[in-house]
Order: C-alpha cells, then structure tokens, then sequence
C-alpha cells in the first residue's frame, strides 16, 4: 500500500501574516505543538534575524510554509540558503555540492535549512535524522499553504517521479527517504540525499 495519498489542508488555529495574505498566499499560524494544554509554559521556535534577510526575494508560497514549519517543527532550524546566483550554483555543481546547474533556487523557488542546537558547539547540526523532523514540519506548512513542495532527501519513490509533492506523503518524511533510497537501491544507482533542501513544485 502506498504511503503517498492527497491530504486535506490542515484546520490549524493562529494568526495570518497580513503580508501574504494581502498577495493571495494563505499562511495560518497555529499555536506552537508544544503549548500543552497543561499550564506549562514550554519553548518554541521562531526564525532569526538572518534567517528571514536569507528569505528576502524567496517565492512569497516557501516563505509561508517556512514561517509555519518553524512553529510547529520539534527541531530548531535556520534558514541557510534562499536565492543565489548562476555563478554560486556553478561552483557547487563543480564542487559535486550540486547535481544541476538549474537550481530551483536561482528563481528564488528552494530554500536550504539548517538543524540548529543553540546548546552545542557548533549550532549547526548536520545529523541526518534531525532533517527527517524538519521534513515532517515543512510537510505540514506545504499542506497548509496549500502548495506543493520537495525534499531533497526524498525527491522521488518507486510510485512517484520526480518531483515528490511531500504534502501527500502518509506518515513520517523519514520513511519517504528510506523509499527514495530503495528505488535507488533497486535501479543500482546511488541515492543523492540534500536533506537541508526543499523546493516548491510549480
């Protein structure tokens, strides 16, 4: 049975950014998930100052699903990367960072995110599995949005090409990884995991 189904848009509770909505792009802000309904007063996530300069000129649609994913994710994260240039994006296909010179973030359609720690040194946190957590909350601020989105660690299964809308994955953004792995497995090729990487499908 597939894991990959068409979601209903999530009925969330929050605020509008004014901003967006004013373009035509539905963002709802809900109310942090670690907010329980017990009194406690428990952390949530916000982005930085450089992080929203690093989403200047990104498509308005990832910028809104960006701002739900950071309220509702259980990891932390940065925003490391929005648009970049022709002659930055060369370079890191030279360097084998990149796999094409047309990269959905030249348009300013991708977006990189860094697993953040503020207790560690260095914040920054490459582990895989704490991008599987972010996946799961950018999921959810696609499905939200009401747009497509893919992850570079899970850009296609054995059932869907590329690229993979992670709004109708069913169940953890961790299993679609290992799915997109297996196909590659099976087609004797070597997967290209970006976890940090997410574009809009348009």
């Amino acid at each position: 049975m597939s894991h990959y189904r068409r979601a209903n848009r999530l009925g969330t509770q929050g605020w509008r950014d004014k901003e967006l909505e004013s373009k035509g792009v539905r963002v709802t802000i809900p109310k942090s998930p670690w907010e329980e309904d017990k009194g406690e007063k428990t952390m949530g996530f916000k982005l930085g100052k450089r992080s929203l300069e690093r989403l200047e000129g990104v498509d308005e649609r990832m910028v809104a699903v960006v701002k739900h994913a950071i309220v509702v994710t259980k990891q932390d994260f940065s925003v490391i990367c929005g648009l970049r240039t022709i002659e930055e994006q060369r370079k890191l296909v030279e360097s084998g960072a990149s796999q094409t010179i047309a990269s959905k973030h030249i348009p300013g359609l991708a977006v990189d995110l860094m697993a953040y720690d503020s207790g560690s040194t260095p914040a920054g946190r490459w582990e895989l599995n704490l991008y599987d957590e972010i996946a799961d909350a950018m999921a959810e601020g696609a499905r939200n949005v009401g747009v497509g989105v893919c992850w570079g660690a899970a850009w296609s299964t054995e059932e869907n090409s590329y690229p993979m809308d992670i709004r109708y994955w069913e169940g953890m953004m961790e299993k679609a990884m290992n799915a997109y792995v297996d196909k590659k497995r099976a087609m004797k090729k070597r997967a290209f995991i970006d976890g940090p990487h997410f574009e809009l499908i348009v």
